[in-house]
């Protein structure tokens, strides 16, 4: 399974997080919330890296196996 990320962009916005994975805006910032998925806030955005989000699939496809 290959997912498309943004190769100029080391930070996702969470809408970019969201188109990614499939899941709506309440759901990103639910896997934000329980720590499944790192991010970081800069001022009031949030952003998560890159790495992040290749560890959250990963670890998603270490469990569905």
């Amino acid at each position: 399974m290959s997912t498309a990320l943004p190769t100029t962009h080391r930070a996702l916005k969470v809408p970019e997080v969201m188109e990614a994975l499939g899941l709506s805006r309440f759901k990103v910032y639910d896997l934000i919330r329980s720590n499944e998925l790192k991010s970081i806030k800069i001022g009031r955005c949030r952003r998560v890296p890159a790495d992040a989000l290749r560890s959250f699939i990963d670890s998603q496809l270490e469990e569905a196996a």
